[in-house]
């Protein structure tokens, strides 16, 4: 159980920090002794009230025009997962997301360090946009809609005010997919109970620390793990 609490604190730490990350620090952490099928549940049933924790302090900085349209692409992503997975090679569709998480990331980091901000390409937005709700409906992975939401907000607070919007709703439509299935068991849900302290304990550590840090780090933060994401994604279908 001390790896459960570990990979808690840690996981919800960075979710608190920059609003995402959480899933893949927590899976990281865990998969190398647990099965998935163990970890996904817990780890949905502990994120949940982080979002609401966390969309609610950033109440004012939401911006529904970005969050909604992002969520119906996450609800259209995973109702036509079925469909899809039947007929397509899912290691291979996950490495292409792992490389192009990456991409994305080293763009981003290039054009925070650029001296002349350019203007957002409202096409290449959109198609960052479907891609990111296809890939969080489908695997739960929330790194191109970090992307997304990383070049569409001005701030940290709006950062996090957002994509936690987006995973309240991807995250209930998920509890009940996961509920009708049997995945949500009665042990998931008392490991998730006793894990709940470490899991404020963290998420309060870092939101404090976000309001410690600048902006522009945390945003090279965000770009570091939306970096990790892809390369994670891509190892673990690899080996």
């Amino acid at each position: 159980m001390i790896f459960w609490i570990i990979a808690t604190i840690c996981a919800f730490y960075i979710k608190g920090l920059c609003g995402f990350a959480n899933t893949l620090v927590f899976t990281s952490i865990l998969s190398f002794g647990a099965a998935n099928i163990n970890i996904s549940p817990v780890e949905l049933v502990l994120g949940y009230p982080t979002n609401l924790i966390i969309s609610w302090k950033e109440r004012k900085s939401i911006d529904w025009k970005i969050c909604l349209p992002l969520a119906v692409m996450v609800i259209i992503g995973s109702l036509g997962g079925v469909i899809f997975l039947k007929n397509v090679d899912i290691t291979v569709v996950k490495i292409i997301f792992g490389v192009l998480v990456i991409l994305v990331g080293l763009e981003m980091f290039f054009r925070e360090k650029a001296a002349k901000k350019e203007k957002q390409s409202k096409i290449l937005l959109t198609v960052i946009g479907v891609l990111s709700g296809f890939l969080c409906g489908l695997y739960g992975v929330g790194a191109l809609l970090g992307a997304y939401i990383g070049r569409t907000t001005d701030n940290a607070k709006a950062f996090k005010a957002n994509i936690c919007i987006v995973f309240i709703i991807e995250n209930s439509f998920r509890i009940i997919l996961y509920s009708i299935y049997g995945i949500i068991t009665v042990a998931a849900l008392k490991k998730a109970l006793f894990l709940v302290p470490f899991m404020l304990m963290g998420l309060g550590a870092g939101m404090a620390s976000s309001k410690k840090i600048d902006d522009s780090i945390i945003k090279k933060i965000v770009i570091v793990m939306l970096i990790i994401s892809g390369t994670a994604l891509i190892l673990t279908n690899i080996l």
